[in-house]
């Protein structure tokens, strides 16, 4: 019920307002059953604005630390994303990451969507990062498509590390859906879910003209983090070594990543 009141009364029509949010692609969401938004995460910003111009709620896996913040406002974060249905999940692997996956598998189960963002944390720079595998296994798990979205602009009003965002247009382009029923019975295949992985990063790069970097975002912040200690002032671009190809199976089109030219696709005048 809350998920409803903020979405058409509270805040959306705030959010409308003032950063007009357009859309692209909302006839490639299917009307019923479960799938996954797999989405790039460029600002914390990112699920209000995909909530607000998808007609069906979304389900997100949200990072533990959004539920066990200090303070007041760690208590009032907290009780915001139980309020509208939001899961925490804890990302330090193992029984962490089935957990997750069992947690994921039940709102799939329901036909609801589950919103991921296959990078696993915001991009430090505007820039796509290697996905990691959990969406694939989750995707082949409860058998269901996997509906690709760019999330465009929102870094600009709202950069890592800012509470308030600023004012400017942000918006999305939502894919067609990918099937893998063709893996049916392979999620315990590495190759299999990297594959996969691999198949959706790279419709998010087509979608969003992203320039594609081949490792871990977690892994770009640790090496942020130790030039800024060190005071040396070289931040690393994350192209130290050849991108190397990625497995790619029969029936896949996943392909060797390329560097996506710098075209963001601008508002187009009839986007919703």
């Amino acid at each position: 019920m809350l998920y409803w009141l903020l979405r058409r009364i509270l805040v959306g029509p705030a959010l409308q307002a003032m950063w007009r949010p357009w859309a692209k692609g909302l006839e490639n969401i299917p009307e019923q059953g479960g799938f996954i938004f797999a989405s790039n995460h460029l600002s914390f910003s990112d699920h209000f604005f995909l909530a607000l111009k998808v007609p069906r709620r979304i389900t997100f896996l949200a990072k533990a630390d959004y539920f066990n913040g200090p303070g007041l406002k760690g208590w009032l974060t907290a009780g915001f994303f139980r309020s509208v249905g939001q899961i925490p999940i804890e990302r330090s692997g193992g029984r962490a990451s089935d957990a997750a996956l069992k947690t994921g598998l039940k709102v799939l189960g329901r036909g609801d969507i589950l919103g991921i963002y296959p990078e696993g944390t915001r991009s430090p720079d505007g820039r796509l990062y290697r996905g990691k595998t959990g969406v694939a296994r989750m995707a082949l798990e409860a058998g269901v498509p996997v509906v690709p979205v760019a999330m465009i602009d929102t870094h600009k009003v709202q950069p890592p590390g800012k509470i308030l965002p600023k004012f400017g247009r942000v918006g999305m382009v939502i894919g067609k859906p990918l099937d893998f029923s063709r893996y049916e019975g392979m999620a315990g295949d590495r190759f299999v879910l990297r594959s996969v992985s691999d198949e959706i990063m790279y419709a998010l790069m087509e979608l969003g003209s992203q320039e594609y970097v081949d490792i871990y975002a977690a892994t770009m912040k640790e090496r942020l983090a130790a030039a800024k200690r060190s005071g040396s002032g070289q931040v690393p671009n994350g192209h130290e070594a050849p991108v190397p190809e990625a497995p790619v199976l029969p029936g896949s089109t996943a392909v060797v990543m390329r560097t996506a030219q710098d075209d963001v696709r601008a508002a187009p005048d009839d986007a919703a």
